[in-house]
């Protein structure tokens, strides 16, 4: 495995991350069992870099990967996230949440992440969506104090990219490690002007659903076989009217990456690792199988045509539908 630097907190964590969301939550039912021996191969093959939060199965997540890691602490870097305190699938598609950035929230759901995790610091911790009614200063400022407390160790922010001076706002109050957002060929939003303020501050960018949920690995051609609770039924991008022609652009990086030798997510994730430095991917899977086939991206090496080539099709207006309803 290889590794990159965690922007300003000077640690290096595996290059390619896992997204432990859908061992709990969001994309049906999950085997527990799998999960665990899923997240310990991750980490015996030097694969740290793990990312939950404590909204994914309403904290079960959370533990999930406490019970994994329990013997082997050292081995894995921890992320987390808090302020949604509630979210749930609309009947007439998408999610509704509950945002809470007040400070003494901030505290009492990272008491419950320690607790949950069974650890005493958490590596990395996120706020996982910005409260409108909380300024930036008061919910960083309570978070710095997590990290005076030695309860946490760095700082992140997630989906904070509607705007980019709110990322700025928050380093002058402590140094921010990482932003997450959703990032790939199937979604290029924040190409123009949050990637560079990242760049500017040093902040790795942490792109989550780097697949395009599930798009980009080739392995989807409809929405039958998907689960009630699995949301992408209801996401824009896999309706009809829609989804033919992101089958069509999925077609193409099949076709590109059997030109090139490598599988199509590996293909998808190489080009985002091409993308700069500060780019650290997190797919996420269940199955020992696809994580053996994500990590392998590290090898994977685009040339300037190459890349030429899948910038012309995936152009940042390629897709078709919103990312969300």
């Amino acid at each position: 495995m290889k590794y990159r630097t965690l922007g300003s907190s000077g640690v290096e964590v595996s290059a390619i991350g896992l997204g432990c969301m859908g061992m709990s939550d969001f994309y049906g039912p999950a085997d527990e069992a799998e999960s665990i021996e899923t997240l310990h191969h991750a980490l015996a093959i030097g694969l740290n870099f793990l990312d939950t939060s404590d909204v994914y199965g309403r904290g079960h997540n959370e533990e999930l990967i406490g019970r994994a890691i329990a013997d082997r602490r050292d081995q894995a870097f921890i992320a987390t996230k808090f302020g949604i305190a509630g979210a749930k699938l609309k009947p007439e598609g998408g999610l509704a949440m509950q945002v809470d950035g007040r400070p003494e929230y901030v505290k009492s759901a990272c008491e419950k992440s320690l607790q949950r995790l069974g650890i005493e610091c958490i590596d990395l911790y996120y706020q996982h969506r910005v409260d409108p009614n909380v300024p930036i200063e008061d919910t960083v400022g309570a978070m710095a104090e997590l990290v005076a407390e030695g309860k946490v160790r760095f700082l992140g922010l997630s989906e904070a990219s509607a705007d980019p001076e709110l990322i700025r706002r928050a380093s002058a109050v402590h140094s921010i490690a990482a932003l997450q957002s959703e990032y790939s060929l199937w979604t290029r939003d924040p190409e123009p002007e949050v990637i560079p303020v990242c760049k500017e501050l040093n902040i790795a960018f942490v792109p989550y659903s780097p697949l395009g949920r599930g798009f980009l690995t080739g392995t989807i051609t409809s929405t039958e076989g998907m689960g009630d609770r699995d949301f992408r039924k209801s996401n824009p991008r896999f309706q009809p009217g829609n989804i033919e022609h992101n089958l069509e652009l999925t077609e193409t990086i099949k076709r590109m990456a059997a030109d090139k030798g490598c599988t199509a997510p590996q293909l998808a994730l190489a080009w985002l690792l091409a993308q700069g430095e500060q780019i650290l991917p997190i797919p996420g899977t269940r199955r020992i199988r696809n994580l053996d086939n994500n990590a392998g991206a590290v090898d994977v090496r685009l040339s300037d045509a190459e890349l030429a080539e899948i910038e012309a099709v995936f152009s940042p207006d390629a897709v078709a539908g919103d990312r969300y309803a």
